[in-house]
């Protein structure tokens, strides 16, 4: 055992008691706090503020501690001065006999210092979640602030030789690497030291030297809460490891431990330098040495953690508590150090890679002196400009990743047409066709792709000639798949007029045509390199050469990128700039980029409707949709919960293939004959049972209610009509006459007299509790009371409308046989039901195909839209002959668009893919797997109240308890936006706006439920 665990004191929580009397007069309980070298007592008055009662070690000096106290006072002085947050650190106690310091004998008859401070109140960092992009930037904000407290206070103690000073991490590592017994990690410890010593450490004692916290470790951080949802950082504890030392090394020990556990500790580390430099501006010089320095104190960690366990092997403790700092080492191996330097300039609003913007000059400067790449000349005959970005029309429709090959046909057809011999492809454009796992990278927040391309690719004819642009010497070459990652490629290397070092690639060339090169080899301005390789060449890609420019080529014996992260963008486009002047190309935007999300909503607010919504906080730019997936204007794919319109996908191929087969031939109106909308009615109609053998085409879920409304009135000549509370049925002025959901809203005007509402059949929410056939007939008494009032006023109701399963109204699954009885009650009274299928027909509910046959039901009148054209307009409704003869009074019914010729061949490949693709019975079975995922999240989360639906049409409701119900509504608007960040689109529904609700594509799959389940 080590001398300072042999002179810990040993006080019990009533000796503490005691002490804080008999040194400070106060009465309090006390409550032993976590320490290894010292004890600390949190102390709690009767009725007044809480204090910390410090009893330090026997080995400790009073001079060290005495450095703490005029820190502390130091810091409180200058944060008056300098306008700091409050709470930044504890304040110091006096004793009874006006002393900073008292002193107290343990059992053991130690003598031990005590010190009594001011609570701090706030949670630990390492137990606060999330550690999102706010947290962390208030984490690097408050060490700026304390940075700044600590300017100018010195004290001999301060000057102490420390081994947790990061300014002797060299000597220290060096001393106790031997204690490291796995040989791999001994050797990257070895590597870590050899470049401290050759390039880090000269460049240390020239940096701005100060007092430091110099511990900024997880758990001696406090967190606030920040607005309802946010958190910050708002205080430090434990002042015991300050020193004189590098100012930058105390927001490199804080980073050390920020980084821990995080798939993308750059990313972390980005946030929380920005932060700091906002407060305390971080010198180029400071982040040159700044990541080397978070790995030596990662490794100083390490190395005495494996001293401790050499000279205490029974305390396999050590051995686990390491494994953070092991993981995080290992995982900082495969990040450049020039990379993280970049990185780090980068969030301080510098440009990442200081000479980019020379290079860039030069490059402007001199760009009438290239040669071309190819026999062509851009600057007098321009190519064809190829959209290849997420939006692009040549990427046709598909379930999963676009291939390269399919690329082949479509662009020479576009060039062909064009009458181009080349095309061009360009820089900075985010692609779809890098959707795929070689793509990915495992972030914090799910998964990121590497869409943004960093190069031009010049599409032209196997073996065209390439060139040098200008002069230079080959500086490498492969001709295979090699360590560039690009197929055959060379790269030569470059000097600015300045000096200036930079290098140009040219990938997917032949690998014939590279036998005669050899590194080092001189190139002229135009001489040849190589010729465009095949497609075998390139990966499956058609004929093209990738052009890249580099600043930076990092270390030769990894692979250069050819594409980057969007949110690592400003850092590559730095090390990767923008070579299109080189060939004689304006710098314009790519096709596809289009406006920004800031331009889009600063039209739409001008333009459009001012109560048009946007989703989420952060708003999303989509522009392509591919199965349950939604594509934002970069690349990123997200995760469609919700869009139940696309109902067997985004772009379904079978589905599109449809609509264009037939827009290529006819588009018209319902007064001529044509085979599609006889044979689309028999279609659907042979999925309804009996009766309902009568169906009208039109355009809208709102259209179908409309006219729903039209048909029950014409037929049973009454106006009065009964709806739900809470429900929602269409934009129209009739249907938000009857929709509570709006009328009862905000802009509302409330009811018409002759709209009667009935209670909404909840059975978690609303009086009768369940869901059996007891509770449904209780419910559907609501009706029968309705349609008594209606009665009661000398008429008759025209219908009662309900969704099979409310939506607006909460994801509500309908107790059993409720629209049964409440039929038999409208019924009876000389009405009729209207099924609402506009959101959850089409096998939705997995177990029928049809919602309402759930119900054990067969209404007067169905109405369908969203899901019936996958994205197209296509709507109608279903109803018996009786009523349809009915409506035949002469009036003609005429729709423009209902049932023309296009709409019926996408429904009735709507109908195909669900047939083929066994979509009703997948929404069974991947709906069971996500309430049984919402149940086990119940089952564990509080805040969960209900969960409830049938396939893949689900709900959960939040409430802050479970035996008032008090709704949820802000929780689960900040979940909706949490998991947006996640890569998961889901929103709220209910009257309370407190329903997590879930109605994704239902082309669904287990993979998509576990991704959602595992994000919330």
């Amino acid at each position: 055992m080590s001398d300072i665990v042999k002179k810990a004191p040993r006080f019990t929580e009533a000796d503490a008691a005691r002490i804080a009397f008999e040194l400070y007069r106060l009465s309090a309980t006390a409550r032993l706090l976590p320490s290894e070298r010292d004890q600390n007592f949190r102390l709690t008055p009767p009725g007044g503020p809480e204090y910390v009662l410090k009893l330090a070690n026997a080995d400790e000096t009073r001079d060290v501690l005495d450095f703490q106290n005029q820190a502390l006072d130091h810091i409180a002085r200058r944060r008056l001065e300098l306008g700091l947050p409050e709470g930044m650190a504890p304040e110091l106690v006096l004793t009874c006999t006006g002393d900073a310091i008292g002193s107290t004998t343990g059992p053991d008859g130690q003598v031990h210092l005590v010190r009594l401070l001011t609570w701090l109140d706030g949670k630990p960092l390492a137990l606060a979640r999330p550690h999102d992009e706010a947290l962390l930037t208030s984490l690097g904000d408050f060490f700026g602030h304390l940075d700044r407290a600590l300017e100018g206070l010195d004290h001999p103690a301060a000057h102490r030789v420390f081994h947790w000073d990061l300014k002797h991490a060299g000597q220290v590592v060096a001393e106790r690497m031997e204690h490291v017994t796995d040989p791999t990690r001994r050797g990257l410890i070895q590597r870590l030291v050899d470049r401290y010593q050759t390039e880090t450490a000269p460049l240390i004692s020239g940096l701005p030297v100060q007092v430091i916290h110099s511990d900024g470790n997880d758990y001696n951080i406090l967190v606030h809460p920040d607005g309802p949802y946010g958190l910050r950082v708002s205080g430090a504890i434990d002042f015991g490891d300050m020193v004189s030392s590098q100012r930058v090394n105390d927001i490199a020990i804080t980073l050390a431990y920020a980084m821990m556990g995080k798939k993308d500790p750059l990313a972390a580390a980005r946030f929380v330098v920005a932060g700091y430099h906002r407060r305390l501006p971080l010198l180029e010089s400071e982040l040159a040495v700044l990541f080397d320095l978070i790995r030596m104190r990662l490794a100083t960690s390490v190395c005495q953690s494996a001293y401790q366990y050499h000279l205490r092997p029974d305390n396999e403790y050590l051995r686990i508590s390491e494994k953070p700092a092991w993981d995080l080492l290992e995982r900082l191996e495969a990040i450049h150090p020039r990379v993280a330097h970049y990185t780090f300039r980068a969030a301080c609003g510098l440009e990442p890679v200081a000479s980019s913007v020379r290079i860039a000059g030069w490059m402007k400067e001199k760009a009438k002196d290239f040669a071309p790449i190819m026999a062509v000349d851009f600057r007098s005959e321009k190519p064809l400009i190829l959209d290849l970005s997420v939006a692009s029309p040549l990427i046709g429709a598909g379930l999963g990743p676009q291939e390269p090959e399919n690329l082949v046909e479509p662009i020479r057809q576009a060039m062909a047409e064009a009458g181009r011999p080349t095309a061009v492809a360009g820089y900075g454009q985010a692609r779809f066709l890098y959707w795929r796992p070689a793509f990915a990278v495992e972030t914090d927040l799910g998964v990121e792709y590497r869409s943004i391309h960093m190069g031009l690719d010049v599409f032209a004819p196997a073996e065209t000639p390439v060139f040098a642009f200008t002069e230079g010497r080959i500086h490498g070459f492969t001709n295979n798949a090699g360590r560039f990652d690009y197929g055959p490629t060379v790269i030569l290397e470059h000097r600015t007029g300045r000096g200036d070092r930079f290098y140009s690639l040219y990938a997917h060339l032949t690998p014939g045509s590279l036998a005669l090169l050899e590194p080092g080899q001189p190139v002229r301005r135009g001489q040849p390199l190589g010729r465009v390789g095949h497609t075998s060449d390139n990966g499956g890609w058609p004929p093209h050469v990738h052009f890249q420019i580099i600043t930076d080529l990092l270390d030769e014996t990894s692979t250069f990128p050819g594409a980057a992260r969007p949110s690592q963008w400003d850092v590559w486009k730095s090390l990767s700039p923008d070579p299109s002047i080189l060939v004689g190309l304006s710098s314009d935007p790519p096709p596809g980029s289009g406006r920004s999300r800031d331009e889009i909503l600063a039209v739409r607010r001008r333009t459009l409707g001012r109560n048009l919504s946007i989703s989420y906080r952060r708003p999303l730019k989509i522009v392509r949709g591919r199965g349950p997936w939604l594509f934002d204007n970069s690349g990123q794919p997200f995760l469609d919960c919700v869009n139940n319109v696309c109902h067997v996908g985004h772009a379904h191929p079978h589905v599109v293939a449809a609509g264009q087969r037939q827009m290529n031939i006819l588009n018209t109106n319902t007064r001529y004959l044509h085979d599609h909308i006889v044979d689309y009615a028999q279609r659907l109609l042979a999925t309804f049972p009996a009766p309902l053998r009568v169906v009208y085409f039109v355009c809208s879920g709102s259209e179908a209610n409309e006219l729903a409304l039209r048909l029950a009135r014409t037929y049973t000549g009454q106006k009065h009509l009964i709806t739900l509370d809470g429900a929602y049925h269409g934009n129209t002025q009739g249907l938000i006459d009857i929709s509570p959901y709006k009328h009862n809203g905000p802009g509302g005007s409330g009811r018409p007299p002759w709209v009667q509402m009935a209670m909404m059949p909840c059975g978690y929410r609303g009086p009768h509790k369940g869901f059996g056939p007891d509770v449904g007939a209780r419910y559907a008494l609501y009706v029968k009371d309705a349609a008594d009032r209606i009665q009661a006023e000398g008429a008759r109701p025209a219908a009662f409308i309900a969704e099979s399963m409310l939506g607006c109204g909460g994801q509500v699954v309908l107790p059993e046989g409720y629209l049964a009885e409440a039929a038999r009650h409208v019924r009876a009274a000389g009405g009729l039901l209207i099924a609402d299928e506009v959101q959850v027909g089409f096998g939705r509910a997995g177990t029928h195909f049809w919602a309402f046959e759930t119900q054990g039901v067969i209404p007067d009148i169905v109405t369908l839209g969203k899901p019936m054209g996958n994205g197209h307009p296509l709507a109608a409704v279903v109803t018996t002959e009786a009523i349809a003869d009915a409506f035949n009074n002469g009036m003609e019914y005429f729709n423009t668009f209902g049932g023309n010729p296009v709409s019926c061949a996408i429904g009735m490949a709507v109908l195909d893919v669900i047939e083929r693709e066994k979509l009703q019975h997948n929404a069974l079975r991947t709906g069971q797997r996500l309430l049984k995922g919402f149940t086990e999240l119940m089952d564990r989360h509080p805040l969960i109240g209900h969960v409830r639906g049938l396939g893949l049409y689900a709900g959960a409701e939040l409430v802050r308890d479970r035996e008032t119900l008090e709704p949820a509504a802000d929780e689960a608007s900040h979940i909706c936006n949490r998991l947006r960040d996640y890569g998961i689109l889901m929103s709220t529904d209910g009257p309370l706006h407190n329903v997590l609700k879930l109605k994704p594509p239902i082309v669904f799959t287990n993979d998509h439920v576990d991704r959602v389940i595992t994000s919330l």
